[in-house]
């Protein structure tokens, strides 16, 4: 396992409102990781026991099979951080990116992709349903995604505007301008040894896009101002690149029980990674690199934005 521990500059060289204070991100995302999956369950209600609706159960079985589900927590931090409290609406906007994110796990495990065979500690949704199913309860998800976030725009005039502007960066973000680019740029530098620039275009694309529209979109719920919004906006990028790095990092390192997959699969696979082309000690440096360049982006919030940066640096802590 990883034993990292961050340079002093993560700290010192970002003014970070009275330190002494600082929340404890773990009681923090565990909080928010309970309003998520109630929220969850809410949207997508458990299939009745013994149905025979396999799309249904596949979907719920990858939905709330556990995950740190950190982008509809950025969406909430990022609102926090403009001292705005989500309501049960803002959920709804929240855990949408919930869905998409399940939806591009359940497909990127799938055989004519990375071929895992495990995800959150449990067989793949391939695996424990077959590869067919296991399509289209990805296809399924990602469009209840969009109905969700259109029901409210519908349902609820006061965020319609704010509904077409995050249908509309979600949309980017996890399809071929984003999230779906990345992944087929993942698949053809498979093999090969590609630049740094190359890389990171790559994973803005793949990691790092839907977690910028999930910051984004507390942003935009939240009525940050233009340099509010652009602060937000480094922010993510620094961190979305930070947590594929550390993903990388992890494949080497972490412990397969904590990760609840194997380790060692971007090896087998030839994959370009952080690690295969900077080496271990470099790619650590560049995480907290990154880290450091997100803390000073939210350098003009107060305190309210502590949980963001606790975020940040819980990227480059963490065991899974």
């Amino acid at each position: 396992m990883m034993n990292l521990i961050p340079p002093p500059e993560i700290y010192e060289t970002q003014a970070i409102p009275d330190k002494s204070a600082m929340l404890n991100v773990n009681d923090y995302l565990h909080s928010k990781q309970n309003v998520i999956n109630n929220t969850l369950k809410n949207i997508f209600s458990e299939p009745p026991h013994g149905t025979s609706n396999r799309l249904i159960q596949a979907m719920y079985y990858s939905l709330l099979a556990g995950g740190k589900r950190i982008r509809p927590i950025l969406c909430l931090a990022s609102l926090e951080a403009l001292g705005v409290t989500a309501n049960p609406t803002i959920l709804k906007f929240a855990s949408s990116l919930e869905l998409i994110h399940t939806y591009s796990l359940i497909h990127d495990d799938l055989p004519a992709m990375d071929n895992d065979t495990l995800r959150r500690g449990k067989p793949t949704c391939h695996v424990q349903f077959d590869e067919a199913t296991a399509i289209l309860a990805g296809d399924a998800l990602l469009t209840h995604a969009f109905g969700l976030l259109a029901e409210i725009g519908v349902g609820e005039p006061e965020y319609a505007q704010a509904c077409m502007r995050i249908i509309h960066l979600i949309s980017e973000a996890s399809g071929y301008e984003g999230m779906v680019m990345g992944q087929m740029h993942d698949l053809a530098n498979e093999g090969k040894i590609v630049s740094l620039e190359a890389l990171e275009e790559t994973h803005r694309l793949k990691t790092g896009a839907l977690i910028r529209a999930a910051v984004v979109s507390g942003g935009i719920l939240g009525h940050a101002d233009q340099n509010q919004m652009g602060a937000l906006k480094k922010y993510a990028d620094h961190i979305g690149l930070a947590f594929q790095v550390m993903d990388d990092l992890l494949n080497i390192e972490g412990d397969p029980d904590l990760l609840g997959k194997a380790v060692g699969s971007d090896l087998e696979r030839k994959k370009c990674t952080y690690p295969s082309l900077l080496g271990i000690e470099r790619s650590k440096t560049y995480a907290y690199e990154l880290v450091n360049n997100a803390l000073h982006a939210l350098a003009q919030f107060d305190t309210k934005a502590d949980p963001l940066r606790e975020i940040a640096l819980y990227i480059i802590h963490r065991n899974k």
